[in-house]
């Protein structure tokens, strides 16, 4: 399967759930607007939750309604490209709304995950999840690693003496 086979329509992938009812499905979101060592150990641990890692990402203006007008640095076709190449990525949906709590819904993941950063009862979706008997997970956090710390390195090292 190519990278670009991995890129699915929400359509696609509840055709996809409901021929995989045997397996456990993970689901996890984000910007991933520029990919780091903390997402891809990240995106390795959500994987090893259970037999499917689904990613919802955040489509170029959901990224700048939340980030700021500077953001994404990279547009959603790049970006889903380049999280379905990572071997932990199963599927990827962009998803256009500020949260993925329509595409959760829709989905129906048996396990929702995401970093350690956010309380549990802050992860969005954990209720339709918990109410179906799934498991709701914050993983370890790697203190750090992030998008705009990298930016904030990239710019100040281009800043004039």
């Amino acid at each position: 399967m190519t990278c670009k086979d991995k890129i699915k329509s929400l359509e696609a992938l509840k055709q996809i759930r409901n021929a995989e009812k045997d397996k456990k499905i993970v689901f996890t979101n984000g910007c991933f607007d520029i990919l780091h060592s903390g997402h891809v150990l990240y995106l390795e641990e959500a994987k090893s939750c259970g037999d499917m890692l689904i990613l919802g990402l955040n489509s170029d203006q959901s990224v700048k309604r939340l980030k700021g007008e500077s953001r994404p640095i990279n547009n959603e076709l790049d970006r889903a490209i380049v999280l379905s190449g990572l071997e932990s990525v199963d599927y990827v949906v962009v998803f256009k709304e500020d949260t993925p709590y329509q595409l959760i819904s829709a989905i129906q993941p048996d396990i929702l995950v995401k970093g350690g950063d956010w309380a549990i009862d802050q992860i969005v979706g954990s209720d339709i999840v918990k109410n179906r008997g799934g498991e709701v997970i914050s993983l370890s956090f790697i203190e750090g690693k992030s998008t705009t710390s990298i930016i904030k390195k990239v710019v100040s090292q281009n800043e004039p003496s």
